[in-house]
């Protein structure tokens, strides 16, 4: 059966994409901590990140440094954080997150709802700025 993230990655869910290429996509959390909240997938089912290839944990990490960068420029926070956890959806992703301080990385603070119209924002900010910083 697959996860919910290969079905956003399929098309049957409903996602707010930012990045895709034939390795991975990036779309917004629908229950992010900060705006512009962004999850990095790879294309494969793969669990656990320390299952990952080698090569495929790189790409990942390269895709989101230049998410990363993006949210930089179109939110303005002092940092943008990187975690990876797990716990929710068995398969692997890497949060991506614009943030104010240490208690933005905690998960556990993330949005129970939010308005589609503002992930729509967010999304389109962050590709506004992947494409302003040639990244995209």
């Amino acid at each position: 059966m697959p996860t919910i993230f290969t079905r956003i990655i399929d098309g049957e869910i409903p996602g707010h994409f930012v990045w895709t290429d034939d390795r991975c996509v990036a779309f917004l959390s629908i229950n992010p901590v900060t705006d512009g909240h962004a999850l990095v997938v790879p294309r494969d089912e793969v669990d656990h990140w320390i299952d990952l290839s080698p090569d495929l944990a790189a790409h990942l990490i390269e895709v989101a440094r230049k998410v990363g960068a993006a949210q930089q420029r179109a939110f303005a926070p002092p940092r943008v954080g990187l975690e990876i956890a797990g716990f929710e959806v068995p398969h692997c992703h890497l949060h991506v997150l614009p943030i104010w301080g240490e208690d933005d990385l905690h998960l556990s603070r993330s949005a129970r709802s939010v308005d589609p119209d503002r992930l729509a924002a967010n999304a389109a900010a962050i590709r506004a700025a992947l494409s302003e910083l040639g990244l995209a």
